[in-house]
């Protein structure tokens, strides 16, 4: 995957990246019409619409199962209110979604196909590939917004 850039962020812009757990350590797990995830769903949109009233605009997703991709949905949700709002997808390494069932990987090519930016952190799955994603994650944000 190359860096792709759709849009150019501005340079004093507020940045916040996510992360956290994967949905098999979630209580609800991959049930998403479970009402706790339900509810955590709707608890991280209304927490990236405070952020956004704070002066955040630029988001970054590392594109993991989980609260990467639930955070990233809330952003394009958001976007449609905000337009100044930009999504930025990291991906530490070319197919990440080779794995995912059809629909998660369906959900995760949406994800980067409306992304204002792409990044790419390596090409090759290495040990050190999440590693790298989450470092990159952690220096260009200005706050990490993890659950």
């Amino acid at each position: 995957m190359e860096n792709i850039v759709r849009r150019k962020p501005a340079l004093n812009m507020h940045r916040c990246a996510f992360t956290g757990y994967r949905p098999q350590k979630m209580p609800f797990g991959f049930n998403e019409s479970d009402p706790r995830c339900i509810d955590f769903k709707r608890r991280v949109k209304e927490t990236i619409q405070t952020l956004y009233d704070m002066g955040y605009r630029h988001f970054i997703s590392g594109g993991a199962l989980g609260m990467d991709m639930f955070a990233a949905e809330a952003v394009l949700e958001l976007r449609a209110q905000h337009p100044d709002m930009m999504l930025e997808m990291v991906s530490p390494f070319d197919d990440q979604a080779a794995r995912w069932s059809p629909e998660l990987r369906a959900r995760h090519d949406r994800l980067f196909a409306q992304a204002d930016i792409i990044t790419a952190t390596g090409h090759a799955y290495t040990r050190s590939a999440m590693f790298r994603r989450n470092h990159y994650l952690a220096d260009n944000a200005d706050l990490l917004l993890t659950a």
